[in-house]
């Protein structure tokens, strides 16, 4: 079952609890662009490789642009035996006009 938290929820969870990921899977061009501080970022294409780098226990909050990439790699790693993915509904989009509004969009 796919899980999805909201900007919000996803902030207050950062701030409040200690074993949170966030893990960005946008590509790098769209990184340069605006970034949420301390992320993980993995190209949604590299996560096939580099699954078993990333953590299994604490929360790992996955997002992209709106949400669409970071909602199939949660599937993908749901399938592979991960219980611990949140989809950022609305993705670094949603992050930029509710958590941080000086951040840049595109």
């Amino acid at each position: 079952m796919n899980k999805e938290i909201s900007a919000i929820e996803a902030a207050n969870l950062r701030e409040n609890e200690d074993n949170v990921t966030f893990l960005d899977v946008r590509e790098d061009e769209e990184v340069t662009v605006c970034r949420i501080e301390g992320a993980l970022h993995i190209p949604m294409g590299q996560i096939p490789d580099r699954a078993e780098a990333l953590p299994q226990d604490g929360k790992l909050v996955v997002y992209c642009h709106h949400g669409m990439r970071s909602m199939n790699v949660c599937q993908y790693l749901e399938a592979r035996g991960f219980t611990n993915t949140i989809n950022l509904g609305g993705g670094i989009h949603a992050w930029a006009l509710q958590v941080d509004p000086n951040m840049s969009r595109y």
